[in-house]
């Protein structure tokens, strides 16, 4: 447990925006280091020779009666970090829709968790709509949903552009700008300001992509990013949605083919679900226009041994691997520690029947200690009584033997 929130906690510093590239590898340096010793715990815990967290224990039967079926069952999990964290799934973000609509859903989801639920999306649903309708199932299902929309900007030519933008179901917002070159930091950095100053309005953030040649924009909300292309702007824009998973395992970004928008033209593009919970489960989606797959779809274990905080990406997947290890370590501690009070009142239980069964022998074979004190004087009574008796019968002959002299 302390092993694990330390490393939850070099998650959260390497999170921070304000760690280098060089700051973030040495602290992925030290969560390699406690992972590694997470394993070798896991390997060497042993009890009597045997191993208990390394999953070759299984589980083993105590005898704790006289008789047959009189048994406890103790089980162990698998612990070494190759085995445990958290199970994801992700939706599929879609190409950026040219016609103006990204392809709205609506549909059934069906999460097949702890419980099985399908919930119904209502029409012109979003990403953000699907997240929230299986957050609101989240005590039945164990399953959490989490929506986020990253797309990619490209520019066509430099110069003048009057583009508005659209996030989280609100007003569009126009942003103008100029660009001086479009695959420099200095020739977008006009935009990314644009995009940025009516962000509280539009829900919908903007930074640099890596290489410096578009421009990353993000709704946290998971809701549909809406481009429109001014007629009087410079060239065609270039849209594109992130590729699902691919933050998941690299911490990287890929997008898919952008969609080009030419002036006068609207391109909107659908953000991505991502599912989790600690235990194993599907997903399935009736007309859901491809955001969700339409046969169940399983998850996949995203384990402790995977984490990666050496990107932003990486480190904010790290919080919920580790937060889902630390609920399958609580759940292993509450287990032991049931088992161990049920010991404890099976021994308790085990010492008061051999008091019983004692004390019933007793009563059985041994003497009453206060019966037979009584029989015995009861005896040593008849018996003087009767010796008192013979004494007076012979006198009685002598009485009269007496009289006759």
């Amino acid at each position: 447990g302390n092993i694990l929130q330390r490393v939850r906690e070099l998650s959260v510093q390497s999170a921070n925006a304000t760690n280098s590239a060089g700051d973030r590898k040495a602290i992925q340096a030290e969560v390699g280091q406690l992972l590694s010793e997470l394993d070798r715990i896991s390997v060497t815990t042993e009890f009597n020779g045997q191993k208990l967290l390394d999953g070759s224990f299984g589980s083993a039967t105590f005898q704790v009666g006289a008789n047959a079926n009189q048994t406890i069952t103790a089980t162990t999990g698998n612990f070494r970090t190759a085995t445990y964290g958290t199970q994801l799934t992700t939706s599929a973000s879609g190409a950026a829709d040219a016609s103006g609509s990204a392809g709205a859903v609506s549909g059934t989801v069906t999460i097949a968790g702890l419980q099985t639920k399908s919930l119904n999306i209502p029409a012109s649903g979003t990403a953000a709509d699907v997240a929230a309708a299986v957050n609101s199932a989240t005590e039945s299902t164990g399953v959490t949903a989490n929506a986020r929309n990253v797309s990619q900007l490209g520019f066509g030519a430099a110069g003048a552009y009057v583009l508005s933008v659209k996030g989280d179901n609100t007003t569009a917002a126009n942003v103008t700008f100029n660009i001086s070159a479009t695959n420099t930091a200095a020739g977008l950095a006009e935009a990314v300001k644009a995009f940025n100053d009516v962000s509280s309005q539009t829900g919908v953030t903007a930074k640099l992509n890596a290489s410096a040649d578009g421009v990353i924009l993000t709704n946290e909300a998971g809701a549909d990013i809406s481009i429109a292309n001014g007629a009087t702007s410079a060239g065609a824009v270039d849209l594109a949605s992130q590729d699902s998973g691919t933050t998941l395992s690299t911490g990287t970004q890929t997008f898919t083919t952008a969609t080009s928008t030419a002036a006068g033209a609207t391109s909107v593009t659908r953000g991505t679900i991502e599912f989790s919970s600690d235990k194993g489960y599907t997903v399935q989606g009736t007309g859901m226009g491809g955001l969700l797959p339409a046969a169940a779809e399983s998850s996949t274990l995203q384990a402790v041994n995977s984490i990666d905080v050496s990107t932003v990406e990486g480190a904010t997947k790290a919080l919920k691997v580790v937060d889902s290890a630390l609920a399958a370590v609580n759940g292993q501690r509450a287990s032991f520690g049931a088992l161990q009070a049920r010991f404890e009142t099976a021994i308790a239980n085990l010492n008061t029947s051999s008091e019983n069964m004692s004390a019933s022998r007793s009563r059985i074979q041994d003497a009453d200690f206060a019966a037979e004190t009584a029989n015995l004087s009861r005896a040593q009574i008849l018996q003087q009584a009767g010796t008192a008796m013979v004494a007076q019968a012979n006198q009685i002959p002598q009485g009269v033997l007496s009289l006759l002299k």
